[in-house]
């Protein structure tokens, strides 16, 4: 079981306290305040005695036998355990326990019906999951993942996990994931432990994208501008001079490919460019118009990068397409390019994004020509604002010296 902070514990709906107390065995873990049950079960994992005798669970506290009498619910000075505990369950987002069943009825209920299930991580966009038994169809059986948990252990979409699963309350429609134990067949813990994304060793990119066979300007891309894995794009021009429609192009060569896990992201687009992405090769993790703010659209891209770099930490080779990133705040914009990298010892996030001018710190800007996307001219790119770092990399010397002779022989056209 992965280690316990109290950031994530305070970050986790009761329910999730609840299972997670139920399995360390600590007693009278129900008439406790969410943050006693915090404290109750890091001292737990620190090897400490729980406290509290299973006989006395449903017995009313000293101070309160002092108070009222067996049986009554308090009528002065607050409220009773029971509606402490439902506002509390509430307050977190979870269910109470339905009408009439005390905590100790449904516990006794739940106890030792515990069971071990496998399937497929499927994120949802508020930031909790399901695990899919039977993937990618959804199921009656399938098990729900808290957000805490989906945070506590960094699955993603596609992660293969296991563990038991808590048996449903009658409030609830899913069974719940008790704990992770297993994450594409390696204990959880080891998975939790392994190097942070941020903190490991960065190249640049040397493995060519290949785009294939997509017309002039994916191959003026591919071997002008070229894309490598851990690449940081950004397809820049004005208004109308082809980004959208040149990032639709690159999404279609690089969709459907075993090596790589494809994220799209509508950031800002025009409501009448929604329906076009969606019924193309990927479907878009989220999808806000220019009316969305900028914070809006900046959460929406970070989530997606959330992903890809925990993809990457594993080994992984992410991309991520982002239409578009001018309708975020400017620093937002360069964090989202900063999160882009080839990573030595693990695999890469590679991000591509279209904007109206490059934000600093790319590894490749492919920048467009409106007058030759207004005239049909191909390929529309403006090579005098365009370029590649460290080409050599990724299309050899050769292939660099032949950009340089197009940029150079671009150059003297335009003067």
């Amino acid at each position: 079981m992965a280690v316990l902070e109290r950031s994530d514990l305070e970050a986790s709906p009761l329910a999730d306290l609840h299972a997670i107390a139920d399995q360390l065995g600590l007693d009278g873990f129900r008439r406790l305040r969410k943050g006693e049950l915090i404290d109750a079960i890091l001292s737990n994992g620190e090897g400490a005695p729980a406290s509290g005798d299973r006989a006395d669970e449903d017995k009313p506290a000293a101070a309160d036998r002092g108070r009222e009498r067996p049986g009554r619910p308090r009528r002065r000075g607050g409220r009773s355990a029971r509606s402490r505990r439902i506002a509390d369950e509430e307050e977190d987002g979870e269910e109470p326990g339905e009408a009439g069943i005390e905590p100790a009825a449904q516990e006794a209920g739940e106890r030792g019906r515990d069971t071990a299930v496998e399937g497929v991580v499927e994120v949802l966009p508020n930031g909790s999951g399901f695990l899919r038994v039977s993937p990618p169809e959804p199921s009656d059986d399938d098990v729900y993942i808290s957000a805490a948990q989906v945070r506590r252990c960094e699955l993603v979409s596609g992660d293969r996990v296991s563990g038991p699963v808590r048996t449903r309350r009658r409030s609830e429609r899913y069974p719940s994931l008790v704990r992770v134990e297993t994450i594409n067949g390696a204990p959880a813990d080891e998975v939790a432990d392994g190097a942070r994304y941020e903190d490991q060793a960065v190249a640049y990119p040397s493995e060519r994208l290949a785009l294939g066979a997509g017309g002039p300007p994916l191959e003026a891309i591919e071997w002008l501008t070229p894309l490598g894995r851990g690449s940081r794009a950004v397809i820049v021009g004005p208004a109308r001079s082809g980004k959208t429609e040149t990032l639709k192009s690159v999404l279609e060569a690089l969709a459907g490919r075993d090596d790589l896990h494809v994220t799209l992201v509508l950031a800002g687009v025009r409501p009448e460019e929604v329906a076009p992405w969606q019924e193309g090769p990927v479907t878009p993790a989220c999808s806000l118009t220019f009316a969305a703010s900028a914070d809006a659209q900046g959460s929406a891209v970070e989530q997606a990068l959330d992903g890809a770099r925990r993809l990457a930490a594993r080994g992984q080779d992410a991309i991520v397409l982002i239409d578009s990133l001018d309708g975020l705040h400017p620093p937002a914009a360069r964090k989202a390019l900063a999160a882009a990298r080839n990573l030595r010892d693990a695999g890469s996030l590679t991000l591509i994004a279209t904007a109206s001018r490059p934000f600093g710190g790319e590894t490749t800007v492919i920048a467009l020509d409106p007058a030759l996307t207004a005239t049909g001219r191909q390929p529309i790119l403006d090579l005098t604002a365009s370029g590649t770092l460290k080409p050599e990399l990724l299309v050899g010397e050769d292939g660099a010296r032949a950009i340089n002779t197009a940029q150079a022989a671009a150059l003297d056209a335009s003067s």
